[in-house]
């Protein structure tokens, strides 16, 4: 079946650079990232878990775990990370996936569920939609699904930025505008009354129209 916004994230057990988890459980009650690639050792996934290993700290503020996939073996992880590390100058320091027989691809969508083989046997271009970003929150829905080409680097800039966004939207009644970062201005949501408003943001709103009233972040 196909994964929407909104829906549970699967869950799952399974072996990991880290060792055994069960996903929800590992998760606990705060926020997650998983983030999967088609194939151990290819160029542009290299540089990706490098970089985010170097923004560990920033999720780990965000009180955000962070968790890679590769269809392939933990044993192939182990060995791709020593690469990362000495290309990237950053040591992965969260769990990486092994998901040689597509489990974890089938469950979120990400490949055909009629897809076969063992992982040696398939080839960067047979799981290249292996390729995705799922941002997963503390009632383990799927708040944010995105899906990159095989030869384009993703931007985990934006993925922070909008995990602040998620956050932050979560927690009050908000919507952030068109290049929001945080601490920016933000927009009050349309199901919340000019009354309601009042009470909620009681320093008052600019209104450029009716339906477009902007606020100050809130603390």
């Amino acid at each position: 079946m196909a994964l929407r916004l909104g829906d549970d994230a699967p869950d799952f057990t399974a072996e990991t650079t880290q060792g055994t988890i069960r996903f929800h459980e590992w998760i606990g009650d705060g926020w997650a990232i998983l983030f999967s690639h088609p194939k151990d050792f290819t160029p542009v996934c290299t540089t990706e878990l490098g970089y985010m290993a170097g923004l560990k700290k920033e999720f780990d503020k965000r009180n955000t775990k962070i968790i890679g996939l590769s269809v392939d073996s933990v044993g192939d992880h182990e060995r791709w990370s020593k690469d990362i590390e000495e290309t990237q100058g950053h040591k992965v320091n969260y769990p990486l996936i092994g998901d040689p027989d597509l489990k974890v691809a089938k469950l979120y969508d990400m490949i055909h569920p009629n897809a076969s083989g063992s992982a040696k046997e398939r080839t960067a271009q047979d799981n290249l939609t292996v390729r995705s970003v799922f941002v997963i929150g503390p009632d383990k829905k799927v708040k944010l699904m995105l899906t990159y080409p095989m030869s384009t680097g993703r931007n985990f800039d934006e993925v922070l930025r909008v995990l602040d966004s998620i956050q932050l939207t979560a927690k009050h009644k908000v919507a952030t505008p068109v290049n929001w970062k945080a601490g920016e201005d933000v927009i009050i949501v349309p199901a919340v009354s000019d009354e309601e408003a009042k009470t909620r943001f009681p320093g008052g709103w600019k209104a450029p129209k009716p339906y477009l009233r902007i606020v100050p972040q809130p603390k």
